[in-house]
């Protein structure tokens, strides 16, 4: 049944962005108790993030990112219709939207604070660059997903079964290390869903919603997993 997939996905989704933003805020907005808590707070909390959205969405496989999706798909590992991979996205979308909201609402006073700076408000919702450069930063974004997606289907083909805990620490590490320019979106979901988020919210004083850069962690994670898939596929992995 397409419930089967529509609703863990939208379930895994929500508890993967609530927790991810909601770590992004604790970090970035003035006043909270983890304020200024730095770039490897907040790397492991996506990471537990994922590891937790994982577990809900056990039942439809867990993708919880577009780019896990199609790149199940590239890698011929999914057995999945067009109108399963619709039902997928959709569920990625509407979780992501949904867990961004329950973030805003549970720093609703942080985000009023007229000390919260609007790059840090729309930095808890959606990735900008550090230094602006479309290709360079898609190129970023690429490599990041292709690692993920790559690194995963190679969990297939080990002993470990060590499943949400490899996966959780995966993004870390993708986190901590391939991050810093972008932000690491790798999911066209995790940035677009909440970006979205942050235009329609009555948010005090958001300023921007930064749409000129949204292209790019919604289709460089899509071409990074397809690539991911791909490779993956032609050296065993699937």
């Amino acid at each position: 049944m397409l419930t089967d997939i529509f609703l863990p996905e939208v379930m895994g989704t929500a508890i993967l962005i609530l927790l991810g933003t909601g770590v992004v805020a604790n970090a970035v907005l003035p006043k909270t108790g983890g304020f200024g808590g730095g770039i490897l707070l907040i790397n492991f909390g996506w990471g537990l993030g994922v590891y937790a959205g994982v577990y809900v969405a056990y039942k439809s496989g867990a993708h919880i990112n577009p780019a896990v999706t199609l790149g199940l798909v590239a890698a011929g590992d999914s057995g999945l219709s067009f109108t399963e991979v619709l039902v997928y996205i959709s569920g990625q979308m509407l979780g992501a939207m949904i867990g961004a909201t329950l973030c805003w609402l549970a720093y609703k006073k942080h985000f009023d604070d007229p000390e919260a700076e609007q790059g840090a408000k729309l930095g808890v919702f959606s990735t900008m660059p550090t230094i602006s450069s479309p290709a360079w930063n898609v190129v970023t974004e690429v490599i990041g997903t292709f690692v993920l997606l790559f690194v995963i289907l190679s969990f297939g083909k080990t002993p470990t079964e060590v499943g949400p805990l490899a996966v959780a620490l995966l993004v870390v590490g993708i986190g901590a290390s391939l991050g810093g320019p972008t932000g690491y979106a790798i999911n066209p979901a995790r940035d677009l869903g909440p970006r979205i988020m942050h235009a329609v919210l009555p948010i005090a004083n958001k300023g921007s919603s930064g749409w000129s850069y949204a292209w790019v962690p919604v289709v460089a994670p899509i071409i990074g997993g397809v690539l991911g898939g791909v490779l993956g596929n032609a050296v065993g992995f699937v």
